[in-house]
């Protein structure tokens, strides 16, 4: 009895706390579970009825949590920030397991700090603000995906349109910025930006609004992301069709908020409808299955409800009661008890304070059950519910929809696994991740203003400001750009470019000129485009060359002039002289020549004497023949006719070794006559590099920086230079007199001295840079790219060459003779004198061979007459090898061929008379 009596006693006294920790040795019957809910707004009256029928199924479910019921104490937020700290507080005095909700970010923010200290895990439905997570937040559970999902869906939809600027309209608290935050890192990445942020504190007034949207009209971009709260997005829209901003030639892009109250409602109101035609917005993809649609049966027999339908945010509600049923299943399954202590650190804070703050107790298992919360796995409303080491939910997917006419049209899906398509996301994630460009599909989307054509989502700002453009303005070619009185200020051939290019635009553009430099000297062509890259002008026109390092702060336009640097060096017109007419050929090429002029002339005497007339005569006569016949052939005016094949077949090809010495002695001479030589040693880029005389640039431009960085060359022999003038005088000094060998300079450029030095100089070896100017605009901007267009336009149509023919337009200096003329060797023809030598040797055998055989056949001896009439060619070749007098040989060569034949005829009858007989 008395044991009886101190269990009875001392155990109520140890719950009282005297002593600091209550045991629960068995099962409990009942686990209390807190929830947060702002009742009245358009996500609470869809998650609050969720979240009841969760409770409702699970403790009427079989098969889970088996003799213990979970009873659910829930208050409203009215969408405080305070109240709600206040109410989960409230809600921690009731040794709650775990908490549902909040479903605001703000509210989320501030509670994570009471359940991180009091160790209950939070599983937020509606909380999406992407900084939630990490060290700073342990036992906080997104049960729906974060913001940084969202604003990558909307970057990839963006780009998919390929605009690269956007205005950021959201509500001005952690839901708001760091959504927005993580769409500008998103947009960054693709190389994107957010050209504005609109912030609008909560419960902006419609005055409020309709002055940021005014102003936000005024902007360049006409791409508007809309990242609000859902109760009071609304009103923006309602403002903007107002204003006229819901028409053609507007985009405008919602987060999630907008299709969570269209989807509480079964019959879509026709003048919310009205206020966001073409409007694209977000909304959490859920696949279809039989759990889904039983819910979906189910929510219209659910009394508590307010609305006639639900959001996604009802799914991810429902889902995190039996996510939290199925965790706690495990961890009582496993011997997990429930047990709360006090915390010391309150028991000494609410010393002498009226807070009551010792009511609230830490959940001695709170890690142990956030632990099985992170690793239950089960198939939900909305899918399959599983946790990442990072504890999001995997396989983050959207549904991208278009709102036109009286509902709604699904364009397409967005998932972190495949990017954009056009099949529900389930279906790829057996297949390999693709997110290629090539590979995002969308369905066709109806823009504001019922428009199927893509906006080109930027117009040009209409606030006041004017286009400000820079133009550099230097000393040196005018031509190119400077300062005019006109009521533009400036003139010249860039000038003429932009202007063409800008009128081909489709929209209007009124440039304001400013000039950048004064006049005295060349401006610094990075210096102005460091100051476009910081915004301080809009774009900057003028000779600014392409380089890589100006491409990293600016975007150019496509190129409208190429351009290179040249090497201009001076040059010296070479003295006449008396004997230039011998310098086209070495004295062993004249002597060469010389002797086949004789001595092709001698093989075609020899091979015409017995069968030409015009070859035959007294000696000297036949001398003057031979010497007039082959130096006529010089210029084919011999008159003797050639008779003999072998003759022809030598002066055929003679004719035509003559040709080639001529032609090529006329080239030669030419070149001679006119040939220009250099001052200098420089005669290309590797002369450049290794002599070490002083170089000329034109100051201002990337031609010094690139002989000093990329060239290597001493920045010592590097001499600034203005204009023309200045490049005259110093190429005419020379590096002897304090001018330059030579002056690097951009081909352009060049063309315009040369037209003012009359070609005294020369350019020498090839470019060695390939650039060209284009128009530097801020880094995105949407100008550069249809100004490209226009620039492409301009020269398909020949207007861009047309402007450079009138300011640009230079005598062309001919570029031959640059080298010292060369006298031609005998190198250059020897084989064409082989060839010609060894025709000439051949047809002189033949010749001498048929002589021989015919000599034979010629003989006196009347018996070897008798003997042959007809020798063979084996009988030829026995006698021409046997004795042969040369001097009867001689002879016989000088008789007439005819005489010859004749006489052959004749011993030829006699032998068949004397056969006969």
């Amino acid at each position: 009895m008395v044991f009886g009596l101190w269990v009875m006693v001392l155990i109520p006294l140890t719950i009282k706390g005297q002593t600091s920790k209550t045991i629960v040795t068995r099962r409990p019957s009942v686990v209390n579970v807190g929830a947060l809910f702002a009742a009245n707004s358009v996500i609470g009256r869809s998650a609050k009825p969720a979240v009841t029928a969760a409770i409702d199924d699970v403790n009427s479910s079989p098969t889970i949590l088996q003799g213990t019921r979970l009873n659910l104490i829930s208050y409203d937020t009215n969408c405080s920030g305070f109240l709600g700290t206040v109410e989960a507080l409230e809600l921690m005095e009731k040794d709650v397991v775990a908490m549902i909700g909040p479903q605001s970010s703000v509210i989320a923010h501030s509670i994570s700090h009471i359940v991180n200290e009091l160790h209950v895990p939070l599983l937020s439905f509606g909380a999406t603000d992407p900084t939630l997570l990490g060290h700073q937040h342990p036992y906080f559970v997104r049960t729906t995906q974060s913001d940084y999902y969202q604003m990558s869906a909307i970057t990839d939809f963006v780009l998919n349109f390929e605009w690269k600027e956007v205005v950021a309209i959201f509500v001005d608290d952690d839901y708001g910025r760091n959504g927005i935050l993580a769409l500008a890192e998103a947009l960054a990445k693709k190389r994107a930006k957010i050209s504005y942020k609109a912030a609008l504190m909560p419960g902006s007034s419609h005055s409020d609004i309709t002055e940021l949207l005014v102003k936000v009209n005024m902007m360049e971009s006409r791409v508007y992301v809309v990242h609000v709260n859902p109760d009071s997005g609304l009103e923006i829209f309602a403002v903007a069709k107002k204003l006229g901003m819901v028409t053609s030639g507007y985009v405008w892009i919602t987060t999630d908020w907008l299709l969570a109250v269209l989807d509480s409602s079964e019959v879509l109101d026709p003048k919310t409808m009205d206020v966001i035609q073409g409007v694209i917005s977000l909304r959490h993809h859920t696949p279809n299955s039989d759990i889904k649609k039983s819910f979906t049966t189910k929510w219209k027999s659910i009394k508590e409800k307010q609305t006639s339908s639900f959001n996604s945010y009802a799914l991810n509600a429902y889902d995190s009661v039996w996510l939290l049923a199925h965790a706690l299943d495990r961890f009582l399954n496993s011997g997990g008890s429930i047990t709360f202590s006090n915390d010391s650190k309150l028991a000494h804070i609410t010393n002498g304070s009226k807070l009551q703050l010792s009511a609230l107790r830490i959940f001695n298992e709170g890690t142990q059950l956030l632990q099985t919360v992170l690793t239950t796995t089960f198939a939900g409303l909305t899918g399959d519910l599983k946790f990442d080491q990072d504890k999001r939910l995997m396989h983050p997917a959207y549904d991208i929809v278009n709102i036109g006419g009286t509902g709604l049209r699904t364009v397409g899906y967005w998932s972190n696994h495949s990017g954009l398509s056009t099949t529900a996301p389930e279906a790829l994630y057996a297949k390999h991740s693709n997110n290629s460009a090539d590979d995002q599909r969308l369905y066709s989307v109806i823009w504001p203003g019922g428009m199927s054509k893509r906006p080109r989502g930027w117009v040009f700002p209409n606030n006041g400001k004017p286009f400000r453009v820079a133009v550099p303005y230097g000393y040196s070619y005018k031509e190119v750009v400077t300062k005019d009185k006109s009521l533009k200020g400036v003139r010249g051939y860039c000038i003429d470019v932009f202007e063409a290019a800008v009128n081909l635009l489709p929209y209007p553009v009124t440039p304001e000129y400013f000039l950048y430099g004064d006049g005295q000297r060349n401006p610094n062509y990075n210096d102005l485009v460091r100051a476009v890259a910081a915004n301080k002008y809009d774009a900057a026109v003028g000779d600014i060359t392409i380089i890589t390092n100006r491409t990293r702060i600016v975007d150019f336009t496509q190129p409208y002039l190429e351009s290179g640097l040249v090497i201009v060096v001076p040059l010296n017109k070479s003295k006449p002289k008396s004997w230039a007419f011998l310098r086209p050929f070495t004295i062993e090429m004249w002597l060469v020549s010389g002797g086949f002029f004789l001595f092709v002339g001698f093989v075609v005497w020899f091979l015409e004497h017995r069968s030409n007339e015009e070859f035959r005569g007294p000696p000297l006569r036949q001398i003057v023949t031979v010497l007039w016949f082959s130096f006529s052939t010089m210029f084919f005016s011999h008159r003797e006719k050639i008779v003999s094949t072998l003759a022809r077949f030598v002066l055929i090809l003679w004719l035509f070794v003559v040709l080639i010495i001529t032609s090529s002695y006329t080239a030669s001479l030419t070149s001679i006559l006119t040939v220009q030589q250099l001052t200098s040693t420089i005669e290309g880029i590797d002369g450049l590099i290794s002599s070490n005389d002083p170089i000329g640039v034109q100051e201002g431009t990337f031609s010094h920086n690139y002989l000093i960085q990329e060239l290597n060359i001493p920045e010592s022999r590097i001499v600034p230079l203005r204009d023309e003038v200045d490049y005259l005088n110093a190429l005419h000094l020379g590096p002897e007199r304090g001018g330059v060998a030579a002056i690097v300079d951009e081909l352009p450029y060049v063309e315009l001295f040369m037209r003012y030095s009359k070609c005294e100089f020369r350019i020498v070896g090839q470019e060695f840079t390939k650039s060209g100017w284009g128009f530097a605009f801020p880094r995105d901007s949407p100008l550069a790219v249809d100004l490209s267009t226009a620039i492409l336009q301009l020269s398909e149509n020949g207007d861009l060459q047309r402007i450079h023919d009138k300011w640009l337009s230079s005598t062309l200096c001919s570029q031959n003779g640059i080298l010292e003329g060369k006298s031609l060797t005998l190198n250059n023809f020897w084989g064409l004198f082989l060839v010609c030598g060894i025709i000439c040797f051949i047809s002189i055998c033949i010749f001498f061979f048929r002589m021989c055989c015919a000599y034979r056949r010629y003989s006196p001896d009347e018996e070897a007459t008798r003997e042959v009439v007809e020798p063979d060619s084996a009988t030829c070749s026995r006698w021409f090898f046997g004795a042969i007098s040369l001097r009867d040989v001689i002879e016989f060569y000088d008789k007439k061929e005819e005489e010859i034949k004749q006489k052959l005829r004749r011993n030829k009858r006699k032998v068949s008379r004397d056969s006969e007989t």
